[in-house]
């Protein structure tokens, strides 16, 4: 039977079947339940008493819950339900009859792995379970690009969703824990930043559906640019040949509206290179993050992490996003070389350095996917805990989770 792979993450969640390519559900990660007022249920329906995803948010006389918070799980028990009914109700499968591949963000604590273990194997009574660090799947997902010759568990994982964007680096399947960098940009303040552009110039967008309206016109329209001060030129010298109209109906009066998208459409992910212009307190850019992280990283690791920045997560698919981070990177690594050479009067010639940003299809849920390529090996059963490892020694099994081999 193929593993069932589970990607939970802040916002949604991602399941299937390993072997498969996309996953078969994607739904918010919330839990709707009952607040302890009105009528009391029998003893014992109360438990079944709650909808998840999407049903969750139409469901009335519920309140809405988030268990993760960060990444991180941060209530058991909604978890433990939100799992039962994924396997049951989405995946309908027995839980018995198949190993499951769970992910974790980097940094997860060790109390976190028994939790999630203890709830797999005694509430679900699952026959294996292997915990793998999301960063080293979007690795293992990036295997499907061409640019990529050989299958490499070293490299630099650009993780970026809807809520917060990570920078992480990974040698030989193994998270460098000490230089993970975040930076506050993501998709949301993305989508903030178009709806402010928008607010200040457009006046037929109906202020309920503002932010749903720069959502859309953020995924249809928006690419990175190459130099913004060329961008703005061309935008201005042929306004029809750039300027889009974005046409959406008001949901109240049933008429339809247009918004002319102008330099929103570059400007929008330019906050990732520039993110002073929608944050006045922060200042680095995402490529000096990266280069910052892999000067941290021990000095042998440093050119293979260079050679392999993988990028992941719905907020790096922009169009150019990967050809612009290896111009900038490149300069960075470029000029410290040169100011190296200068000062040993040009006695030494330091090597070039190959800087390389992997973009490829599977970016989106790259997570999600490089846990599919993973549990459809051999080796995942050998590497996965199993329910007697779990009774014979107990949850502590899972603190640590062997990392694959680099298969061929």
């Amino acid at each position: 039977m193929p593993a069932a792979v589970i990607d939970n993450g802040t916002g949604y969640t991602k399941m299937g079947f390993s072997g498969n390519s996309e996953p078969q559900f994607i739904i918010p990660s919330s839990i709707a339940v009952k607040e302890g007022v009105g009528v009391k249920l029998a003893r014992g329906l109360d438990d079944l008493d709650f909808y998840i995803g999407d049903e969750a948010h139409s469901a009335t006389g519920y309140s809405v819950k988030y268990p993760i918070r960060h990444g991180l799980i941060s209530d058991w028990d909604l978890m433990e339900k939100y799992w039962e009914q994924c396997i049951f109700k989405y995946l309908k499968c027995e839980p018995e009859d198949h190993y499951f591949l769970l992910t974790e963000p980097p940094l997860n604590t060790p109390e976190n792995r028994e939790y999630t273990a203890e709830i797999m194997f005694e509430s679900f009574n699952i026959p294996g379970l292997y915990i793998a660090v999301q960063a080293v799947l979007a690795l293992a997902a990036s295997w499907t690009s061409r640019q990529i010759n050989e299958r490499t568990l070293t490299g630099v994982v650009i993780d970026s969703g809807d809520g917060v964007t990570h920078v992480i680096p990974v040698a030989e399947g193994y998270v460098i824990g000490s230089c993970i960098k975040h930076i506050p940009i993501s998709g949301r303040d993305i989508t903030y930043f178009i709806q402010s552009l928008l607010k200040e110039r457009e006046v037929g967008i109906p202020p309920e559906q503002s932010l749903e309206t720069a959502k859309s016109i953020k995924e249809k329209y928006c690419y990175v640019c190459p130099d913004i001060v060329r961008e703005f030129a061309k935008y201005d010298k042929e306004p029809t040949k750039w300027f889009k109209k974005y046409e959406g109906i008001n949901n109240i009066t049933k008429q339809l509206f247009n918004v002319d998208v102008g330099y929103e459409r570059f400007l929008g992910p330019e906050i990732f290179f520039h993110p002073e212009f929608s944050n006045p307190d922060y200042t680095e850019s995402l490529s000096t993050i990266v280069d910052e992280v892999i000067q941290n990283c021990p000095i042998d690791a440093r050119r293979n992490l260079y050679k392999n920045v993988v990028l992941s997560g719905g907020s790096t698919m922009f169009k150019d996003f990967d050809k612009r981070l290896v111009k900038e990177i490149k300069k960075t690594v470029d000029d410290r070389l040169r100011v190296s050479a200068e000062l040993s009067n040009n006695r030494l010639k330091p090597q070039p350095i190959d800087v390389k940003v992997i973009s490829h299809q599977m970016q989106r849920y790259a997570v999600w996917f490089g846990g599919s390529l993973l549990a459809s090996t051999a080796e995942f059963y050998e590497k996965s805990h199993t329910k007697a490892e779990y009774y014979e020694r107990g949850p502590s099994i899972c603190r640590h989770n062997a990392v694959f081999g680099v298969m061929s």
